[in-house]
């Protein structure tokens, strides 16, 4: 059985109201992007602290599945007869059905990170039986190593954690970041995330690693300072968040920030100036990572 998929440019608010009506017509799922992502124009993302109320982005890709039958122009307009709703300029293209199990495992391979450390999908063996291998599948939350933001936290923490830190991952994802700096020795460690979906997939990801580990949604966690404070999020949110990473990083703890394109880093470094003394750790296929110390 084969499908179509359907990709409709879509403003604001406009973008719920397409994911609802398609979802209405029969569409078999429908998902929001932010079409600017990894650009100067990205936005913050859903329910951000530091937004007065949730948002959408401004420009939003609308992506359908739809059974191959469907009628596309006729759909098109009904939708439009009864929504007021204009496509615009969409994209449609033929999805073939596939073995997706398959197909998903043949993309992630073990990724080593250093000498010492892999990222290592449960279906592999560890190909260093020598080296710290953390077991991580994908899922519907973001990280898996194979990202240059990630793989950049993950060599600062191998290189740099030295036994017994406390350590908070805000936006944890899969909680990646945070079961490395476990396995690597870190004391207590927390992961918070906005995303009821990535707190799951996190304390999945723990158990399977037998890591102890404290993952909530921020309302839910407890807030001590921390001696390291790692957040692989994204520019926009990075510049909201920091009186609250300044509030929760001890004097002489360390900050380390990823998610940023190369040509944003100065601005956040200025940004963060009046609280912490950051700076170009290293960079990965034009994204940067900052690090520095709470004052």
């Amino acid at each position: 059985m084969s499908w179509l998929s359907l990709r409709i440019p879509a403003r604001g608010a406009e973008a719920e109201v397409w994911s609802d009506a398609l979802l209405e017509a029969g569409a078999l799922s429908v998902s929001i992007e932010d079409r600017d992502v990894g650009t100067d124009r990205e936005s913050a993302q859903f329910g951000e602290p530091g937004l007065d109320e949730p948002r959408v982005w401004a420009r939003n890709w609308v992506e359908a599945l739809l059974p191959a039958a469907t009628d596309v122009e006729a759909l098109l307009s009904g939708l439009a007869f009864r929504h007021g709703l204009k496509p615009g300029e969409y994209r449609l293209e033929a999805v073939s059905e596939q073995d997706w199990v398959r197909l998903t495992q043949a993309q992630f391979e073990p990724i080593r990170i250093s000498d010492r450390l892999w990222i290592v999908p449960s279906w592999h063996a560890p190909p260093d039986p020598d080296a710290i291998s953390i077991k991580l599948d994908p899922g519907l939350a973001f990280g898996t190593g194979s990202h240059p933001t990630t793989r950049l936290c993950l060599r600062w923490l191998e290189a740099n954690l030295k036994g017994g830190e406390s350590v908070l991952d805000y936006g944890c994802g899969s909680g990646i970041l945070a079961i490395a700096a476990r396995r690597l020795g870190a004391g207590r460690v927390l992961g918070v995330d906005i995303d009821p979906q990535a707190v799951e997939a996190a304390h999945t990801n723990a158990a399977r690693n037998q890591v102890a580990i404290e993952f909530d949604l921020p309302e839910a966690a407890p807030w001590q300072p921390v001696d390291v404070l790692i957040a692989n999020i994204l520019t926009n949110p990075l510049k909201m968040l920091r009186p609250l990473f300044a509030a929760r990083v001890r004097p002489g703890g360390q900050l380390v920030l990823s998610g940023i394109l190369a040509g944003q880093a100065d601005e956040l470094i200025g940004l963060y100036a009046s609280d912490f003394d950051l700076s170009r750790w290293d960079e990965d296929e034009g994204w940067a990572c900052l690090v520095g110390r709470r004052r």
